[in-house]
């Protein structure tokens, strides 16, 4: 399963499970991250130990220890849009 610290700037990805446990998984239901929410890769810092996404029209950083915890599914905007 892919994790939201492997994916490249640029792309948009949904969640498909949080792996967080406690206070950490409260903390990121707070942020927004839920199954079923598209997260967008705007920049990764230097060593790519800090991420900056979109999640919901926010942005958030998330560690990559964090981001490992999340799995989530490519989205492809071509074919998921066809015929609208």
């Amino acid at each position: 399963m892919e994790k939201l610290c492997h994916v490249n700037v640029g792309k948009t990805v949904i969640v498909k499970q949080l792996f967080s446990k406690n206070l950490l998984r409260e903390r990121m239901m707070a942020l927004g991250i839920t199954k079923g929410t598209l997260i967008k890769v705007v920049l990764k810092g230097p060593g790519d130990n800090l991420t900056l996404y979109k999640i919901r029209d926010t942005l958030i950083a998330l560690r990559k220890e964090e981001a490992s915890l999340i799995a989530i599914q490519q989205v492809n905007f071509n074919q998921c849009c066809k015929g609208e």
